[in-house]
């Protein structure tokens, strides 16, 4: 039994721990395969629905249709977060906690707010009247649901969360040239074109669209000296568009290579008595999954140990004996 649990029963737990392994862990039987691929699928149709519905003629042909497709939707989006809710103490981060508080810790984690989000429009409709723009808006959030099943955003996520703080000092550094290019094109175009450059929070704008490159021209400076401060701008802002970009391509190249390794050393492991089972198989290919490596990579990777351990093995073998020579 369950000590976080109380008195729950040994079927209870199994049912619990059963439905987290089918929702949370990327299951290889028939039965999680079709669960991620339905949900998967109707997330892509929700998304889809929401987009078309925008369209004055499809929403109002499809009305019906589309009502009945987002009662269908919440429904199964509203049992898929209750039954995450539920099961959630069975993940082993909580293992320590009881189940009040894991459950807690779970509903306010990024998943568990979008999984949230992605049904509380619809019954946001009935409490209150907000506008329904607003309202479809957030429906669209659910593209994120697909987070949890796609590899590379959850790369990206992780990526980001391990580089907050390099990403928080470029932004900042951003933020401190944005003032002083506004302040700067203030003092210098402020007599020439005051409607444009009349303060330092009209001349944002300007900072803002230089500093990112994007340059929409409908506000520039005329003046000799503002020209030429316009042109320092324009250069700072091109590496300083590129210092995001360049924390971001460092953190994905840093964790390609620690997922390589991780892989590496389970192959390793698996290759000790030379033979890579069916069990091994299957694990080693989860795990790659798992890491968001491709089959190619994860071959390369495979053939490249053997040949070392082959090598290792020929040289050892090679070597006489200490004791008897041979």
């Amino acid at each position: 039994m369950n000590s976080r649990d109380g008195q729950k029963s040994t079927s209870s737990i199994s049912l619990r721990q059963k439905t987290f392994e089918l929702l949370d862990i990327r299951s290889t039987t028939l039965i999680g395969k079709l669960t991620d691929w339905f949900l998967m699928t109707l997330i892509a149709i929700n998304v889809i629905a929401v987009i078309m519905e925008t369209e004055p003629w499809f929403h109002q042909r499809y009305k019906t249709q589309l009502y009945w497709l987002e009662v269908f939707s919440v429904i199964v989006f509203t049992i898929e977060y209750i039954l995450r809710l539920w099961s959630c103490p069975e993940n082993p981060i909580y293992k320590f906690i009881n189940v009040k508080n894991a459950r807690l810790k779970y509903s306010i984690t990024p998943m568990a707010i979008i999984d949230l989000i992605a049904i509380l429009p619809f019954y946001l409709a009935f409490l209150t009247n907000i506008d329904l723009r607003f309202l479809r808006v957030l429906r669209l959030l659910r593209i994120f649901k697909l987070t949890r099943y796609s590899e590379a955003m959850t790369t990206l996520l992780k990526v980001l969360k391990e580089e907050i703080n390099s990403f928080a000092a470029a932004i900042f550094i951003m933020i401190v040239i944005m003032i002083i290019a506004a302040s700067g094109i203030f003092l210098v175009e402020h007599d020439d074109q005051p409607e444009v450059f009349g303060s330092i929070p009209q001349a944002m704008w300007w900072s803002i669209v230089t500093l990112t490159t994007v340059g929409y021209g409908d506000i520039y400076p005329i003046s000799t000296l503002g020209k030429i401060f316009a042109a320092v701008i324009m250069v700072a802002g091109v590496g300083l568009v590129a210092l995001p970009t360049g924390i971001l391509a460092s953190g994905f190249s840093d964790n390609l290579h620690r997922n390589r390794e991780k892989l590496s050393r389970e192959l390793r492991d698996a290759l000790e008595d030379g033979v890579i089972d069916e069990d091994e198989a299957i694990y080693l290919d989860e795990v790659r999954k798992k890491l968001g490596l491709s089959e190619v990579k994860y071959a390369e990777l495979k053939k490249t140990l053997m040949q070392q351990r082959e090598t290792a093995h020929k040289q050892t073998s090679s070597k006489p004996c200490p004791y008897c020579g041979k």
